[in-house]
């Protein structure tokens, strides 16, 4: 089946609306399951197969994380980008205030709109201006609460923020304000963070491009005719043209690491059940919440600030407690003698300029010591295919009263892909979650051997897209598969995963390097992307449009 064109403008609406009747959504279930592989995966035998699991958590391939330490310290980076520090040392020298960064930061998100890069979708002008003067009276009296009080931030309006709808990139969720704050908002603000608003996403989170036509989507700062990534879009912008140094972002199929891989900023999905999810309008088996950054160092300050059991998500009950500082004592560990798997057949698919970057990036780590071990895992190339049948079905489902009430509500690329979820086989999500048994099964073995896996961040670089485009939304399977290639399989597994820029193709256009380690091992995520952002081989460019609050 020849690859299907990008479909766009009245043809992709005149298509949406034919899809109401059975004979068309059949065929075009046909389309995507051939286009995602989804009928390749489910022709795979049954020795590939688990049983059908009972639990999502994830699967601890080892019992000790102890790692040996250089005692590298924080990496240092230049004068771009602006991280906390940055924000840190300019309050306690009396340089600048909080009060001052909050006003200039809401004016500069007000400016980038202008700009087509536009990162807030709504304003929380009075609380961060009440917050913010809170700061300023704590830095002068010298009682700052920690490395973020005072400190722009941005939240996804897929996390509850009080007073703000959470309208997950839809045009007709109420838009009522929430009662209270999401779990990791109130804990941001307990450490000082200055939320300025929402970020806006694709619609209800089920597109990895970055194009909804229900909201003024930024575009990519480092050239505007390029998409900017999904669905935590606004969270990687803010970071990316330096309106916050670390944004909250969420990643049911990559959602996270691709918008900060095509801005070219650094991102990191989590643990599954590291951070709560108490709070989040979007929960199903495969989705997290985490940190879109602009260094290293501010993903641990993060993390270290939000992580922690909560009675409202159960899933937090089996997070081991992670002791003061140390994500950020992990910066300075070094990688020597680190055993990284490198999977051939998984860089032999993803575009020329990726994998040169990717691999120039793991030979300079080779060069510090670590060590590159050839591993194999051959259900990782049907991951993107039993990730469309998990999250693909479990939001389509979760979205049963939308599409009774609102399907004419939605955008035409939405409905017609739950048009074609709609014709799928009856006993498909069951059988793509005995594939994912048997992947978890797969990447827990290959763990228990290597310390962390290396793998593209993504399978090509930003896209273009024309201003049509942005406006109506489009329909393009080819890219949203390699958009999705290699991010599934750490949601699949609910292992920590992290993303970093390391290189450029042709176009000038930001490609990344994803680690991903084993359960509630974060740290050495962290301790990867941190030496290579030491050696420079990692590094956040300041893009074409950008804002810098500290001048």
């Amino acid at each position: 089946m020849a690859k299907t064109p990008r479909i766009s403008g009245a043809p992709l609406r005149t298509l949406a609306a034919s899809t109401r009747a059975a004979p068309v959504r059949s065929l075009l279930a046909r389309v995507l399951r051939e286009q995602l592989g989804i009928n390749a995966v489910r022709a795979l035998g049954d020795e590939v197969r688990g049983e059908l699991p009972m639990s999502v958590r994830p699967i601890r391939a080892r019992r000790s994380y102890d790692r040996p330490s250089e005692g590298l310290g924080v990496p240092t980076v230049g004068v771009w980008p602006h991280s906390s520090s940055s924000y840190v040392e300019a309050y306690g020298s009396g340089r600048v205030t909080p009060r001052q960064i909050a006003e200039r930061a809401l004016a500069a998100a007000r400016d980038l709109a202008t700009r087509s890069v536009g990162p807030v979708h709504v304003y929380d002008d009075s609380r961060a201006l009440e917050a913010a003067a809170a700061a300023t009276g704590r830095w002068k009296a010298d009682r700052a609460l920690g490395p973020l009080d005072g400190v722009p931030v941005v939240i996804k309006e897929e996390m509850a923020v009080r007073g703000l709808p959470t309208r997950l990139g839809t045009s007709f969720l109420p838009e009522d304000g929430a009662p209270a704050d999401g779990t990791i908002v109130a804990r941001l603000r307990a450490a000082g963070a200055v939320i300025l608003g929402h970020s806006p996403m694709t619609e209800f989170g089920m597109s990895p491009i970055g194009v909804n036509g229900h909201r003024p989507m930024p575009r990519n700062p480092h050239d505007p005719g390029r998409a900017a990534g999904g669905s935590s879009t606004g969270s990687a912008v803010a970071v990316s043209t330096g309106l916050v140094p670390v944004a909250l972002g969420a990643d049911g199929g990559g959602s996270i690491r691709t918008p900060a891989c095509l801005t070219g900023v650094l991102g990191l999905k989590p643990t599954f059940g590291l951070l709560s999810r108490s709070g989040g309008g979007l929960v199903n088996t495969v989705t997290h919440f985490g940190p879109i950054a602009s260094t290293t160092a501010d993903m641990a300050r993060f993390l270290e600030a939000v992580s922690g059991e909560d009675p409202a998500d159960e899933l937090t009950s089996a997070a081991p407690a992670l002791a003061p500082g140390v994500l950020v004592a992990a910066l300075g560990r070094g990688v020597r003698g680190l055993r990284i798997g490198v999977a051939d057949e998984e860089w032999s698919v993803a575009a020329e300029p990726i994998a040169r970057a990717g691999r120039a990036a793991l030979a300079a780590l080779e060069k510090e010591g670590a060590v590159l071990v050839p591993i194999r895992m051959p259900l990782a190339r049907h991951a993107a295919a039993i990730g469309y049948l998990t999250i693909g079905l479990e939001e389509f489902a979760g979205l049963h009263e939308v599409r009774r009430s609102h399907r004419d509500k939605l955008g035409p690329d939405l409905q017609m892909t739950l048009s074609g979820l709609e014709a799928f086989q009856p006993d498909d999500y069951l059988d793509g979650q005995r594939l994912r048994a048997g992947l978890r099964r797969e990447v827990a073995t290959v763990l228990g051997d290597v310390d962390v896996l290396a793998l593209p961040t993504t399978g090509c670089a930003a896209p273009a897209i024309t201003d049509a485009e942005a406006r109506g939304g489009f329909l393009d399977p080819p890219v949203l598969d390699a958009l999705c290639r290699f991010a599934f399989l750490a949601n699949l597994t609910g292992l920590p995963a992290g993303t970093a820029p390391v290189g450029r193709d042709g176009d000038g256009l930001p490609v990344g390097l994803q680690i991903v380690a084993d359960a509630w091992d974060d740290a050495t995520v962290l301790q990867v992307l941190a030496h290579l952002e030491r050696m420079e081989v990692a590094r956040v460019v300041r893009p074409r449009v950008s804002v810098d609050l500290l001048v």
